[in-house]
């Protein structure tokens, strides 16, 4: 499968090796990973915010980097923005774009997948052959709990995880009320 790998905004600036990992991860698992250039943010914190008209040049950047029909899946490390991808740049195509962009939205959101969403229900995958002999718990995203309704799918790749340790995280559908933008403009607290 030929896989579009969208880096996402923070990923690119602070996570690097997140998106690394995804990339070496798919290709390893005997995909063609492709990196669009041009990709930016796709817009969700200025949507997030209340700048809903802002973002239109970065869901039209969004929709024609990822378009390609040779791009047969889009994914991200990203729960949050594989729902503002999936949800919110339909939102911003209808108030301030045109039929064009909306029908580019469309094509888009609809191969669009957070990174266990793939692998679990594209690629019918949860052993990646990973290993990792250490004791971790798992607390969802809102955005891959509520939006994308990911369910247990990081839970199930967790398992197959050699050597782990998996501790559940009791409370973990209730929302640790740290992310956006508060977590940007308070990382101290």
């Amino acid at each position: 499968m030929r896989i579009g790998l969208f880096a996402t905004c923070l990923g690119d600036t602070l996570f690097p090796d997140a998106v690394k990992a995804t990339a070496i991860l798919l290709t390893r698992l005997g995909h063609d990973v492709v990196f669009p250039p041009g990709q930016t943010c796709c817009g969700q914190m200025h949507i997030n915010t209340g700048y809903q008209r802002e973002p239109v040049p970065l869901v039209r950047n969004f929709a024609a980097g990822f378009g390609d029909a040779s791009i047969e899946a889009v994914v991200m490390p990203s729960g949050s923005c594989a729902g503002s991808v999936r949800h919110q740049h339909r939102i911003v195509a209808d108030r301030y774009g045109d039929a064009a962009l909306r029908a580019g939205v469309d094509a888009v959101a609809a191969k669009t997948y957070e990174l266990s969403e793939l692998l679990v229900d594209v690629l019918g995958v949860t052993r990646v052959g990973a290993y990792f002999p250490h004791r971790v718990t798992y607390h969802p995203t809102c955005h891959s709990l509520r939006m994308l309704r990911v369910g247990d799918k990081p839970l199930r790749l967790l398992r197959e995880v050699e050597g782990i340790d998996l501790v559940e995280l009791p409370g973990a559908d209730s929302c640790c009320g740290f992310g956006g933008t508060f977590a940007l403009k308070n990382a101290e607290t």
